[in-house]
């Protein structure tokens, strides 16, 4: 096999959407796994739709899934005039001719095929007439063979193909100069010495076609693959309307670049029955005899798996760093990273699906101005409980050390001193009196990382508020 080239071709209007994501991985994959190169070429000839936000949101997605390439990003629009070149060659060669047809005359040819119960494949009377560029206002349309089949060993879909005579002479030039789609991208995977071309399987039908270009250019064709589309889980096809289908939204949504990695390669591709794949596993394993041709269902509930399974192993300094900025907005100023918030962030891994789990959680640590629910309050700080938190403050007042064995005796004395009291008549109390509400890690855990004095100014607040509701009974 030569030396595998890839390349990514995406056309920036927006967020990068998850089938392009995946188009990208698996062509990085491929070209890791065999050593070879990754070629980023930017396709913004459609310059009514192309901004150089959107191209600069395309990289950066790109960076965050780990997906690194070894060339470019070449852009398409710098190449206009090898674009032109070719179509001059294409021309003087007899592959490829000027077509002054207007948009009149081509309606009655397929209306003429159609009354004759004929299928429209367009051979222009221009074909062999060999016009001149001072024609007029022409396309220049590419001489399809009306014989032959033009067909390629896809590397998923297997033997594919198309009969020439069912290829309409497509049209390469538009009349105002400019090239189409098909013969810019043969083009450049040509020029760039592109081997393998991976990408959706709604680009199976443009084959045929490039083909015969290839065929025109006496170039050898790459080995296309064409992988299968990824539809959402009612099996209909993503739209925006409603499915998220871009990587920004599941970013934004708090989901890890491992897990949304992991969860890409999955949709079309598998190695046994493994599910957990870390980028050097994608890296070393990934391979196209294993992609399927039958359509990629985006189960979410597998995302939030494996973001799971992510969360409760990175590291507590990137855990910090991914979720600092939404611990600073609900904290409405700086969060300097802690050895109490790190143990706080630990304890919020098992009770989060997402990173922006974390911060809601954090809430009672992050501020001091907590406010109680009400319904918790009514139900858990009554004044049957006016004894037992007064004696638990009374011993927290002088603990130390402030340890979770600490508080968990002193918390056993006081459950002795009120007639052996159940632990959750006094822990959930104190777990509203210190966080406002009923969930929060385990209330030893809670108080430890809240710390002494905030947890007995705490304690002292739910007295009073007991206090003040028992006089206005």
């Amino acid at each position: 096999m030569p030396t595998v080239r890839t390349r990514f071709a995406p056309s920036p209007t927006g967020p990068m959407h998850l089938g392009n994501a995946r188009t990208a991985l698996y062509s990085w994959a491929f070209a890791r796994r065999h050593g070879g190169a990754l070629v980023l070429r930017i396709e913004d000839t459609d310059r009514a739709r192309y901004t150089p936000e959107a191209e600069a949101l395309v990289l950066e997605t790109l960076r965050w899934l780990g997906i690194d390439w070894d060339e470019g990003p070449h852009h398409q629009s710098q190449r206009r005039e090898r674009h032109q070149q070719v179509v001059e060659e294409l021309l003087a060669k007899g592959h490829a001719y000027r077509c002054t047809a207007s948009k009149d005359e081509l309606e009655r040819s397929r209306e003429a095929a159609i009354a004759a119960g004929e299928s429209w494949v367009y051979r222009s009377p221009h074909r062999d007439a060999q016009l001149g560029p001072d024609c007029g206002e022409h396309v220049v349309r590419l001489k399809v063979p009306e014989v032959g089949r033009l067909e390629w060993d896809d590397a998923v879909f297997g033997p594919s193909g198309q009969e020439a005579s069912d290829i309409p002479d497509m049209v390469i030039r538009r009349s105002d100069g400019t090239p189409l789609y098909n013969l810019a991208v043969v083009v450049d995977d040509m020029d760039m010495q592109i081997t393998h071309v991976i990408r959706g399987a709604d680009h199976h039908s443009n084959t045929p076609l490039q083909l015969a270009l290839y065929q025109a250019l006496d170039a050898a064709p790459p080995e296309f693959a064409h992988v299968p589309l990824i539809v959402n889980e009612s099996g209909k096809k993503l739209s925006k309307r409603r499915d998220k289908v871009s990587v920004q939204a599941f970013r934004e949504e708090g989901y890890l670049a491992d897990a949304v990695r992991n969860w890409l390669v999955r949709l079309g591709w598998s190695h046994g029955d493994d599910e957990i794949f870390s980028q050097d596993d994608i890296a070393r394993l990934f391979d196209l005899e294993h992609v399927g041709r039958a359509s990629a269902r985006a189960d979410t509930a597998k995302l939030t798996w494996l973001n799971q399974h992510y969360l409760k192993s990175l590291p507590i300094e990137a855990l910090f760093e991914a979720v600092q900025p939404s611990l600073e907005a609900i904290a409405e100023g700086p969060v300097p990273r802690s050895a109490a918030l790190d143990r706080l962030l630990d304890l919020c891994r098992e009770r989060s699906k997402v990173l922006t789990d974390f911060a809601p959680q954090a809430r009672w640590w992050l501020r001091d101005d907590i406010e109680l629910d009400a319904k918790a309050a009514k139900k858990h700080l009554r004044p049957v409980v006016r004894e037992p938190l007064s004696k638990l403050r009374g011993e927290l007042e002088g603990l130390d050390p402030w340890t979770e064995a600490g508080l968990e005796a002193a918390f056993e004395r006081v459950l002795s001193a009120c007639g052996d009291l159940p632990l959750g008549k006094l822990a959930q109390p104190v777990r509203v009196a210190v966080t406002g509400g009923t969930t929060s890690p385990g209330i030893f855990e809670t108080l430890e990382v809240l710390g002494p004095d905030r947890t007995r100014a705490r304690l002292a607040g739910a007295l009073e508020w007991i206090a003040a509701r028992a006089d206005s009974a």
